[in-house]
């Protein structure tokens, strides 16, 4: 049944797709209403797929952009939440995840070349001392890093998906370090972070406090928080994510001299604890990517997002930016 509804799906992307260049589904496009928040990560020069499927070049999202503003209305995270929406068209919100300084190099020329708005999540890591986020270490690590190691006393090795998987559990070493505090995500970099950082900067490098504090400055920006060390929230005892944020808050604050309102949860991961927390802590807006419990919908201070796909074409990515999945 899987090979049958993805043999299904990719039917009705090649039809959209052919349908796009007759000029049929233009209509389509035109005559939704609604609206969408959606998310993106990095944005490199080549090769997105490098790493990981977080990624779009950035000719891509130049032409993604160029479509947004044929046909859609795009508004700030603000204007989403104040539901200020276009009647005539439909309505997107652009947002991007993790900090990347790859977010500073290629998407901001982007948007104000455009005059588009975008709401960027970054961590605290740089006032913790990293320029790298564990998860994108790990990920690296995948293609240059050993085929086997010992981490904490037990054997890794590295499986066909470039994974590190438990050579006695089976379990992949991701997985478990995002139930970990940040201290054994730190002796995992130590252990496997040695690749050639200069040649794939564009993949991981995180921004510098003087670039977040730049892009701040742009009045195409908002500036919101992804958590102090992109650790999982959702599997944090609550006594200590309140600090985390807060810290993370108050960084973020400190560097852009602006109120940060916002908290994206990362790996759309949360508990109803945690997000109490959030509020306490001064955050009005919530954004997940998913609601994971059945109250969300009516919390006024939630939304979810729809992650950019990056191996559809542009003009299913507008089907799905109106529809909310990628059937």
């Amino acid at each position: 049944m899987p090979a049958l509804i993805t043999i299904i799906n990719k039917f009705s992307r090649t039809r959209r797709d052919i349908g796009w260049k007759l000029g049929l589904n233009q209509s389509y496009v035109k005559q939704a209403r609604g609206a969408r928040i959606l998310i993106y990560h990095g944005v490199c020069v080549d090769d997105p797929f490098r790493f990981n499927s977080l990624f779009v070049n950035r000719r891509a999202f130049e032409d993604q952009l160029k479509l947004y503003k044929q046909y859609f209305n795009i508004v700030s995270l603000d204007d989403f939440y104040h539901q200020r929406f276009s009647k005539d068209r439909y309505n997107i919100c652009l947002t991007f995840d993790d900090g990347f300084a790859n977010n500073y190099r290629h998407v901001l020329p982007l948007l104000e070349l455009y005059q588009v708005h975008a709401s960027f999540f970054i961590t605290a890591i740089r006032d913790a001392g990293f320029d790298i986020l564990w998860n994108d270490c790990l990920s690296i690590a995948g293609k240059y890093g050993p085929r086997k190691f010992i981490f904490k006393g037990e054997e890794f090795k590295k499986n066909r998906y470039r994974k590190y998987v438990s050579a006695s559990s089976g379990r992949q070493l991701g997985n478990i370090l995002l139930s970990t505090g940040f201290e054994d995500k730190v002796e995992m970099m130590d252990l496997l972070g040695s690749f050639n950082k200069n040649a794939d900067a564009d993949y991981w490098l995180q921004m510098t406090v003087e670039q977040v504090k730049a892009l701040s400055a742009s009045k195409w920006v908002t500036i919101g928080n992804h958590s102090y060390y992109h650790n999982d929230l959702g599997k944090m005892p609550v006594s200590l994510v309140g600090e985390d944020i807060s810290r993370s808050k108050q960084f973020l604050e400190n560097v852009t001299g602006k109120e940060v309102k916002a908290l994206a949860f990362p790996y759309g991961s949360y508990t109803r604890e945690a997000a109490e927390e959030a509020k306490k802590a001064g955050f009005t807006q919530l954004l997940a990517t998913e609601f994971l419990f059945p109250e969300d919908t009516n919390d006024a201070t939630f939304r979810e997002r729809l992650t950019i796909n990056p191996f559809i074409s542009n003009t299913n990515q507008l089907h799905a930016n109106i529809t909310g999945h990628y059937k």
